[in-house]
Parts: structure tokens; sequence; C-alpha cells
């Protein structure tokens, strides 16, 4: 974590040196509230300037299917142990459905076959992990804005959380349910999909079946796996640690943008 938030500091000429967030990790970012402000002011700027010079329709680079890369590590949890979870995986997830809810006006839920049944997008895309890994696959799956079209969002909504069925290292604190969030302009990006297919077949578990989010202008952990559950919110502040996602209450970035 610590070179991705060097290359932030680099990006907006702060003057933080690598000591000053050093080898510490998360757990002393999270701590100081001083480095926390300072990163979080450096992260907006990051932010809008980067969507200032690309702008925000901007497309991440789309590779050949001869490019696919021969194997495709599983980032986060492999097989999320809720009984809710393990009960739907027997059942080929089967009764699945995606809840849909917040601040729209039609609240859903909506199967798995529906989903497929909706128009798609595939999309051959690099996954860019924070760990330093990186790997390009090919993902199928709706566009995330045609859903939200569909629910209808109110004139409050501002962002888009994710809830998802791995409790991700609960142990930590106690509120290890995964989640995480991003803005309406990555959500009514054409490239941002829930995808229930890689490479040509249904998601495996350890990629998140049945359903993920593929956000592809932003970093791996930003791909929230396992997606059970959408809702359109005013602000980010109530959701677990206020932060917008599991990783970001623990001090990464909420906006992971590459």
């Amino acid at each position: 974590m610590n070179n991705f938030l060097t290359r932030r500091r680099f990006l907006i000429g702060s003057t933080l040196t690598a000591s000053t967030l050093g080898l510490a990790g998360c757990d002393a970012l999270v701590e100081n509230g001083n480095v926390q402000s300072v990163i979080k002011m450096a992260e907006s700027l990051t932010m809008r300037t980067q969507r200032f010079l690309i702008g925000d329709t901007a497309l991440a680079r789309e590779f050949s299917v001869s490019e696919i890369s021969p194997t495709f590590r599983a980032n986060g949890t492999s097989m999320p142990d809720g009984a809710e979870y393990q009960s739907l995986l027997a059942s080929h997830f089967a009764q699945w459905q995606l809840h849909v809810g917040g601040l729209v006006e039609r609240p859903a839920s909506i199967s798995l076959a529906a989903l497929k049944a909706m128009p798609a997008r595939t999309q051959i895309t690099r996954h860019d992990c924070v760990e330093g890994w990186s790997a390009i696959g090919q993902w199928t799956g709706v566009p995330l804005g045609d859903v939200l079209r569909a629910a209808g969002l109110k004139k409050d909504a501002r962002y888009i959380a994710f809830h998802c069925a791995d409790e991700y290292e609960k142990t930590l604190d106690g509120s290890g349910w995964y989640y995480e969030s991003i803005d309406l302009v990555d959500a009514f990006h054409p490239q941002t999909i829930l995808a229930y297919a890689m490479n040509g077949r249904d998601l495996e578990v350890p990629h998140g079946a049945p359903l993920r989010l593929r956000v592809e202008r932003q970093l791996g952990y930003k791909q929230a796996k396992y997606v059970m559950r959408i809702e359109a919110v005013a602000d980010l502040k109530n959701l677990y640690g206020g932060n917008g996602g599991f990783w970001e209450d623990r001090g990464y970035e909420w906006y992971a943008g590459i």
C-alpha cells in the first residue's frame, strides 16, 4: 500500500515524505488523524485532476482475446463462509437475487437469470492490484448504469454502495462485512458493469460468483466481489466505518483511479 500512497503524493506534489506514512502500515494511518486529513485532501485533488485531464467518459484500455492472461489470481476472499452464501452456492445461485434500494424510486430484486437477459457488455481489461500484480481478463455483465436507470435515482443520491456476501477478516474489529462504493460519475461510466461471466464462463467462486463489480478505471480493491445488494446513498458517513469501503475504513484511499 505504501507505493500506492506514494504515487498519489507524487501526482499532487504533496510535501509528505514516505517516512511520514512510512513503514508502520494502515493501522498507523487510521490512528493518525492529521495524516488522514492530508491524504483525503490529496485524494480529492487527485480525483479532480485526473477527471479534468482525461474526462469523465474516457475509456480504460481494452485488449484482444490473444492478450488474456493464462492465469488470473483471485484477489481478496476466495470462498465466503457465511451460511446464506453457502446455501445459495449449493443451489447454483438459483435463489440468488440482487437487491437494489436506498435512494431509488423503484426498489427491485433481480434474479441472476433476469440480469443475464438484460443487454450485456463484454470487455477485455487489465486488473491492477494494489499489491503490485496485474492480469488481463474478459468480463461480461450488465452496465450498472442500466440497472440504476431502471431503478430511478432520487435527486439526493450521490454514491452507489455495494454490499457483499463475505465477512472479510471480521476479527479485525467486529465489522468485517465487505462493501465498496463509487460516485455517480463512475457508476454511469460505460465500462462499469456488474459482471457475471469471466473469460466466456460463469464466474467461479474465487472470482466473485455470482456477481462482481467491474469499475475499470480504478484499482483492484474497488472491484467488489459477491455483490448481494446495491444501495444509493446521499453520503458515505453512515456506512460501516464511514469511509466508503472495507479497505478504505482501514486506511486505503476511497478514490483509486489509475
